[in-house]
């Protein structure tokens, strides 16, 4: 079985070393994640796939700062997450990491145009306009800044949850299952503007790095590498992959031993 997927190839925008999670104690202890490396790499689209209960969220948390692993280490760029206080965690978070959350997450009482700075606005920087242009505009929802979360759909306001993710400039990009609460448009629409924030020409809202939790194949084809994870390891990788070559590790990984 892969312990873990470490590639020297590209220069990784976070790397994984060693990771290992667990919750609770006794019989009822539960490995989240077991002992897990991976790099993820800068400049690419990178889902992470697996069973319910393989890790995948938790993996994805604990490279954002949102949770704290057993051992081993996260680094985003050549920060260690793991020996970070809370303060310069928080400063992390806000300056070089962007969450796209399943359920948008989005202030209710703010318009679009606010919830996308809101960050910014936390920290007390001004956003560089010409790059606020490029992101709203890439998202497609110049129409609709002044328009508060109920105004909008489902899909728009996901939109909103990507802008105001990319809109920071991060060095790497979390989305956790972001289509999930939408229907197959709305989910494509996402999709294709996460894809656009990777491949694009910088100064057209580009360049980015984008790691994805998704169950779905579909999802999974917009990427350019999926990481499989299978009760807390890695054990798996596809570079270009397709829906029909998804499905058949997903065949493969719960085939019985």
């Amino acid at each position: 079985m892969v312990r873990g997927i470490v590639s020297p190839m590209t220069e990784p925008a976070a790397r994984v070393r060693n990771l290992t999670k667990t919750y609770g104690s006794g019989q009822a202890l539960v490995r989240a994640l077991d002992d897990v490396s991976v790099d993820l790499l800068a400049g690419e689209f990178t889902a992470v796939m697996g069973p319910s209960g393989s890790g995948k969220s938790t993996l994805m948390h604990c490279c954002a700062g949102l949770d704290t692993a057993d051992s081993g280490q996260v680094l985003v760029g050549e920060q260690d997450l793991t020996t970070m206080g809370d303060k310069a965690l928080t400063r992390l978070r806000r300056d070089e990491i962007g969450f796209v959350f399943q359920s948008f997450n989005l202030v209710p009482t703010l318009t679009a145009g606010e919830n996308i700075v809101l960050p910014l606005s936390i920290a007390g920087r001004r956003p560089d306009r010409r790059w606020y242009d490029v992101v709203v505009d890439t998202v497609g929802l110049r129409d609709r800044l002044h328009h508060k979360p109920n105004e909008l759909s489902g899909g728009q306001q996901q939109r909103v949850a990507v802008a105001r993710a990319l809109v920071s400039r991060p060095r790497i990009v979390f989305a956790d299952e972001p289509t999930g609460n939408l229907d197959s448009r709305a989910g494509a629409e996402v999709l294709e503007l996460l894809r656009r924030s990777v491949s694009a020409p910088p100064e057209e809202g580009g360049g980015q790095t984008v790691v994805m939790v998704t169950h779905d194949p579909v999802a999974a084809a917009y990427t350019d590498r999926v990481v499989f994870l299978a009760d807390g390891r890695v054990v798996d990788e596809l570079r270009h992959p397709d829906r029909e070559q998804v499905l058949e590790v997903m065949a493969r990984m719960s085939a019985p031993a």
